[in-house]
């Protein structure tokens, strides 16, 4: 037991997302204790805690974040400075003056163009009027240089240790979603290969929902894979290491099978397979026996179909074709039952359209790995 608990803890730490999310953590205190020692040793502040906090506010989840959300910070907090200074100055520091630089800051933080960073302003007049403003009001400059230094210095940290790259997180969300549409087109092929019950078509259908809410994430994961590689010099660095030639073709064939058209097919699988699991559904309340036949065939293409999507390399005659075959060898077959055609034409038409997208997504993952 013990050894499987050591398992899974290692399974856990080569996970990309808890990689990140520890270095996040670790980039974050060295950023907040260096800003904070430069503030005490080198500026001798008598507020060495702004430095750090302003560090601890930049070193964001990826590079372009901390960059944009930084010059907020540092916009943000000098307005709260100079707020502070200008109120404390004129009025005093009372019980009133302090509500009214917090009215202020914070109105001010809904300001659009400062708007994720806006609340430091009034953090910042906290700070300075709370801790004796009588004493800090000659030194206006240098809390603005102590803010300024730990911006920077959460920048700097976040370019040089491991800049976030999260293509890997994006990844692992689109193929987790093609591996569960595979599963459970394998999964249907396997239970209608002996007919069908309501509860079974419920579950499928419950699954598509599943599986909407998981492309949601992938959606976010892959937005933030984009926004990892803004002004990232890691993935600057890893283009410079491919030759100049393959990296045109690399370039090109990652543009054609790029995470969000993977995504978009995937988005127009699930939609099919939803309509399919329906299809199921009201047909488990006919009467009547599948002609076995058109079951044993149909299966079987849907066994494929899941096969191919949850895995690329795998070996399997051409869906698509299969199934235009299978519709003309029904229609050719006069003993079919004529009530059972609309049945079995929405559920080849169904498969039609997954099997074009399986096609798709499979190609495109095998483009974007090469790539």
């Amino acid at each position: 037991m013990q050894q499987n608990s050591r398992h899974q803890l290692s399974l856990l730490a080569r996970r990309p997302d808890v990689v990140t999310d520890i270095l996040q953590v670790v980039k974050t205190v060295i950023a907040a204790t260096g800003a904070w020692w430069l503030s005490d040793n080198v500026l001798n502040s008598q507020m060495p805690f702004l430095a750090p906090w302003a560090a601890l506010l930049t070193v964001h989840a990826t590079v372009h974040r901390s960059l944009s959300r930084g010059a907020q910070s540092t916009i943000a907090s000098t307005l709260g400075v100079a707020l502070s200074f200008v109120i404390g100055n004129y009025l005093g520091v009372s019980v009133w003056t302090f509500a009214l630089a917090l009215l202020v800051g914070l109105a001010a933080a809904r300001l659009p163009w400062i708007r994720d960073e806006g609340i430091a302003i009034a953090t910042t007049g906290i700070f300075v009027l709370g801790s004796g403003f009588d004493s800090q009001q000659p030194f206006l400059g240098e809390r603005i240089l102590e803010l300024c230094i730990g911006v920077a210095v959460g920048i700097v940290v976040n370019l040089l240790v491991i800049p976030p790259l999260r293509d890997q997180q994006a990844a692992r969300y689109v193929d987790s979603i093609n591996r569960r549409m595979g599963d459970m087109l394998v999964d249907m092929a396997d239970e209608l290969d002996d007919g069908w019950e309501t509860a079974e078509a419920d579950g499928w259908f419950k699954e598509t929902e599943s599986m909407s809410h998981e492309l949601n994430s992938a959606w976010q994961s892959v937005r933030f894979a984009r926004e990892s590689q803004k002004a990232n010099p890691r993935d600057r660095l890893r283009r410079k290491r491919i030759p100049s030639g393959e990296a045109q073709d690399s370039q090109t064939s990652s543009e054609d099978a790029s995470y969000e058209n993977i995504l978009q097919r995937v988005d127009e699988g699930i939609s099919h397979l939803r309509h399919l699991t329906r299809t199921l559904r009201e047909g488990s309340y006919e009467n009547g026996q599948w002609d076995t036949r058109f079951r044993e065939q149909w299966t079987s293409v849907v066994r494929d179909a899941g096969r191919a999507i949850a895995d690329p390399d795998a070996e399997v005659e051409p869906i698509y074709q299969r199934l235009e075959e299978l519709s003309v060898r029904m229609a050719e077959d006069k003993g079919l039952p004529e009530r059972s055609w609309p049945l079995y034409g929405s559920l080849i038409a169904s498969m039609q359209h997954i099997a074009v997208i399986v096609d798709d997504v499979a190609s495109a993952r095998s483009a974007r790995e090469s790539g």
